[in-house]
Parts: C-alpha cells; sequence; structure tokens
C-alpha cells in the first residue's frame, strides 16, 4: 500500500511539473485575418501572387520548394496566374536536364512541367552556405510547424534584440517567436524589400501575411475544395436528418393509432 501511495506520489509530481513546463513553453502568437479559415474559407488570389513574389524574391535564394510544379500556379484554387504568365514564370528559370544525344547535360528554360528549382545542389551545399544549417523546404513548412500559419506569420516579425543578459553566437539571431528564441537566419523581411506589382504598400507585416498566405495553400492546396465537400455533407446530412425524422414521425403515428 505504502508503495502504491508513493508511485501515486511521484506519479502526480511529474504530471504537474509537466504541465507547468508546457505552460511556461506556450506562446502567444500575433494573430490576423485568414481568409482561408472557416468553413467557406477561401484563399485571396491576390494575396497567393503577392506570396509568391515574396517567397521568389526573398526566400527562394535558400529554401526549396520541392512539391510544387510551375503549372500548380495557373490551376484553380491557386494563385491563378494565366497560362502565359506561368509559362513566362518557369522559362525564366534554367532548369538542368539530359543526358543529350552526345550523353551530356545541358540547362533549358523551365517548363510548366517542371518542379521548383532547387537553390542548392544538395544538402551539404545548402548547409556549407548556411553556416552549416540546412534551410527547411517550404512546401509543406506550414503543417510541419506546430501553430502553423500563426506560427510562420509571428517568426516572420519576430525578430528583435536579445534580453539582458541573453548572449547569441556569432550568426545567431534573436527571435521570440521561435523556439528557445535563437535562430541562424537573418530577418528576412523589411519595409519595401519586395515592389508589389499591384501598389500595395510592402510592409514587413503585409508580406508576413502574404508569403504565409502562400505557403498554406502549398501545404492544402486542395483547401477549397474540401471546405465545398465539407458544406455539401452538412447540408446533405440536415435534409437526410429531417427526412428522417419526419418519417419516424409518420411510422409512430400509425402505431399509436392502431392501439
Amino acid at each position: 500500500m505504502k508503495k502504491l501511495f508513493k508511485l501515486i506520489l511521484i506519479l502526480s509530481f511529474f504530471s504537474l511539473n509537466s504541465v507547468q513546463t508546457f505552460a511556461a513553453e506556450k506562446v502567444d502568437y500575433l494573430k490576423t485575418d485568414w481568409s482561408f479559415k472557416g468553413l467557406f474559407g477561401k484563399f485571396d488570389r491576390a494575396a497567393l501572387q503577392r506570396g509568391y513574389q515574396v517567397y521568389t524574391e526573398v526566400c527562394a535564394s535558400c529554401h526549396s520548394m520541392k512539391y510544387l510544379s510551375y503549372r500548380n500556379l495557373s490551376e484553380e484554387g491557386g494563385p491563378e496566374f494565366s497560362e502565359a504568365a506561368a509559362k513566362a514564370i518557369a522559362a525564366s528559370f534554367e532548369v538542368a536536364d539530359g543526358p543529350n544525344a552526345d550523353g551530356e547535360m545541358f540547362t533549358r528554360p523551365g517548363k510548366l512541367s517542371d518542379k521548383f528549382v532547387m537553390p542548392y545542389d544538395n544538402v551539404k551545399a545548402a548547409q556549407a552556405a548556411n553556416g552549416g544549417a540546412y534551410p527547411p523546404d517550404m512546401s509543406v513548412l506550414v503543417k510541419a510547424r506546430g501553430g502553423g500559419v500563426d506560427y510562420i506569420y509571428s517568426l516572420l516579425q519576430g525578430y528583435e534584440d536579445p534580453p539582458s543578459g541573453v548572449t547569441l553566437d556569432d550568426g545567431v539571431y534573436y527571435n521570440k517567436y521561435m523556439y528557445g528564441n535563437k535562430i541562424r537566419m537573418a530577418a528576412p523581411l523589411s519595409d519595401g524589400i519586395v515592389e508589389y506589382g499591384d501598389g500595395t504598400n510592402a510592409s514587413v507585416e503585409q508580406m508576413s501575411k502574404d508569403v504565409t498566405t502562400f505557403l498554406m495553400w502549398a501545404a492544402e492546396p486542395h483547401l477549397e475544395a474540401r471546405h465545398q465537400m465539407g458544406f455539401k455533407a452538412i447540408v446533405y446530412l440536415i435534409i437526410l436528418t429531417i427526412l428522417v425524422y419526419f418519417s419516424m414521425k409518420k411510422i409512430w403515428s400509425r402505431v399509436e393509432s392502431e392501439v
């Protein structure tokens, strides 16, 4: 009995400690209105196109998106660039191909069927160019991080000077939303670093929201279709429930009349 009591005390201690640790590590992320949230949520096409621009001009030099093809940029449910615009985007990149008839590799302009061009040839090259850190692929980054879009959105705006008493190694930066508050990536965004074609003010907050929206679409390209299917399923269940209710009511009314 004494052993059981001690075991309960030990488990209670560790449970309480875990709860306190979780509470201490909980972070309140920045919030914003996401157009794709909710049952009727849809992606903002303008935000997706601006987000792609931010990714291309700011992020793509380090971060890959290996699961996306250039044709996805013109597909329904995504940024919905025109096919001509998507072809022009693809053609602006040089893609390694081959071998040719002489057995040699060559480069050519990209096509819609090509995957997004990788910034580095391999993992080692990426680590060597980034002080030993490997820039993660951004295709499903939103799904791979706790906090999802709110985390990415907050991280991009969370750079600040470290508190007193906190020392950082060379090449390490302080970010209040990063796990452990230390990150090797320098602040990627600054006001006006991108010039939006639609005239939108390219503030850090705006660019953070746009590129995060783009990353959400990359991770869930069929989100809108899923929302539509969910809505149809709910309507179908409501109608079915009403029909079943009136059917049962009619059946039981007959039983009562016979009695």
